[in-house]
């Protein structure tokens, strides 16, 4: 597609949202889940970090960034055992 039409597209979008509103609950709930697996992740990243001195690593991807995420350290304590012990 050309790029006009897409920033065309976009633009419309956002000047219909401003006139409307957005639905502000559904936004809420998935910023939260992004923000989530962000901390997740970045949970992962300083475990690999850190955690390389002692053999320890933890792939970072979606699933993982989601459990860590969501669960917080406890998760985080899982993947490692499960890395450790089971794979």
């Amino acid at each position: 597609m050309n790029p006009v039409v897409i920033i065309s597209i976009v633009t419309g979008l956002i000047i219909i949202l401003l006139f409307i509103g957005t639905p502000i609950k559904p936004l809420r709930v998935i910023g939260q889940g992004i923000i989530k697996i962000v901390i997740g992740a970045l949970f992962l990243f300083f475990l690999n970090v850190f955690g390389n001195s002692y053999g320890l690593h933890v792939p970072i991807n979606f699933a993982t960034s989601s459990i860590s995420g969501i669960l917080g350290i406890p998760g985080v304590v899982a993947l490692v055992a499960i890395q450790k012990y089971i794979l």
